[in-house]
């Protein structure tokens, strides 16, 4: 299938995203789509001081010479996440524009912005990416820092993307493989949502699977030429990012795309983890929760299970109430205490039900084995790809020990209620025997 052909099947799927131009140079057609979308409409360019220069500028002109009314705002701040305080900013240039629309021209950050300020005015928006940098720009919701919690807002995605692969290709490298980090993101995803269908807490939506899954190991096959800039390379990136995001317009959630992998990455965000200074990125703290969770799944994939002692793991299963006080315990001092407490409330089932689903696991277990492997790399395969990506490959790349990264576990398993692999280890008791190997003398992340 071609690449128009992909993105035309995508976009007949799509729920709130109808228009998808990528190409070198199109960032000239932004004024037509604009007018084709939001007739007799003003727009708004929201752009921070790093993409303004690069991209915002021209919009603006571009906008002006189509005689369509403009105005900006540019973010000040060097540097910023996704935070409230950057929703409210946006809320108030909007309501300082009655009527207006807003272009966002800059990366993940400032997309979220507008997503979820334009969903605030109940209105779409026209996004012009700077950097294939995330996958946020196509899909439904908001990730937000909001109380001290990481938190996806649900809003729609933007109903148009003019997406140049000039400007792309030529962002900072690093912000490119910080995209080729998030598309490797679904490599473990698929495999924790495929966990969460078996299970039956959370059934494989087919056709926001196949949009991206059945083309994703072509899209992350070339990490040099991505590494390189080369523009067909990323425009491949960049392609599989906006179909992610599709992917989770069509199944109303962000359970195409993430599981553990992301959480990692939210602990830092909540954390507000520096290093040498600096925030990092969004993709490159993905990296590590991705490598980890590879690393997780080889170490299943050496597991009998089928051998499993369910008498002995039902009996060990404890209460919803014991399971509230280890949440707050793992919790405390944390920037959001009860987010542990309030997650594994939604997430709890009872001792019949993980019985039901460890009988399931340990009948069909040699099959379920053989699809997962069909899905997941290998640690070392993944930190080939991302290490040739330019993507951080050891925790201590990000300014991680390994003794943090080994703590970080068990936030991870409680801090969302989506089902995830360490909830079956949980179930299933094997859950040490899948994580402390990592950090045992030998292991990947040995202390």
């Amino acid at each position: 299938m071609t690449r128009e052909e992909r993105i035309n099947q995508a976009l007949a799927l799509s729920s709130d995203t109808k228009v998808f131009r990528m190409g070198c140079g199109v960032a000239e057609e932004a004024p037509k789509v604009f007018k084709e979308c939001f007739p007799g409409k003003q727009a708004l360019i929201i752009a921070d001081v790093h993409t303004y220069p690069v991209l915002g500028e021209k919009v603006f002109k571009l906008m002006q010479d189509a005689g369509i009314p403009v105005d900006k705002y540019i973010i000040e701040e060097e540097e910023f996440h996704a935070e409230w305080k950057y929703v409210e900013l946006v809320d108030s240039q909007l309501d300082a524009h009655p009527g207006a629309v807003l272009v966002s021209v800059g990366s993940g950050v400032i997309n979220d912005l507008c997503k979820l300020s334009s969903h605030h005015h109940g209105q779409s928006y026209l996004t012009l990416p700077t950097a294939a940098s995330v996958d946020g720009y196509s899909s439904f919701g908001a990730s937000i820092t909001f109380e001290g919690a990481k938190q996806t807002f649900s809003c729609p995605a933007p109903v148009a993307i003019v997406a140049d692969i000039d400007i792309i290709a030529a962002a900072p490298k690093h912000m490119t493989a910080a995209g080729y980090a998030d598309l490797a993101a679904k490599v473990p995803a698929g495999g924790e949502w495929m966990v969460a269908d078996f299970v039956g807490t959370a059934p494989i939506h087919p056709e926001a699977w196949a949009v991206l899954q059945d083309y994703l190991d072509d899209f992350l096959s070339r990490p040099e030429e991505v590494a390189a800039g080369d523009t067909d390379a990323v425009a491949d990136i960049f392609e599989g990012l906006t179909l992610s995001g599709i992917a989770m317009q069509i199944a109303r959630s962000s359970r195409p795309a993430s599981c553990c992998d992301h959480l990692f990455s939210h602990i830092l965000d909540m954390t507000e983890h520096r290093y040498k200074g600096k925030l990092q990125s969004h993709g490159f703290q993905v990296a590590i929760g991705t490598l980890t969770m590879c690393a997780v799944f080889d170490e299943v994939f050496k597991l009998d299970l089928s051998a499993l002692d369910v008498d002995a793991a039902v009996a060990a299963w404890p209460t919803l109430e014991q399971e509230q006080e280890r949440a707050l315990r793992i919790f405390e001092g944390f920037p959001a205490p009860r987010l542990g407490y309030d997650e594994i409330t939604k997430k709890y089932q009872d001792a019949d039900e993980v019985r039901r689903q460890l009988e399931k696991l340990k009948a069909e277990w040699p099959s379920l084995k053989a699809r997962l492997q069909g899905q997941v790399y290998s640690y070392s395969k993944m930190r080939s790809l991302l290490k040739a990506a330019g993507a951080p490959y050891e925790p201590a790349q990000i300014g991680v020990s390994n003794k943090q990264l080994h703590d970080m576990f068990a936030k991870v398993q409680l801090m969302r209620f989506r089902f995830n692999l360490l909830d079956l280890a949980k179930r299933g008791g094997f859950y040490d025997a899948v994580v402390e190997p990592l950090f045992a003398k030998g292991g990947p992340f040995e202390i």
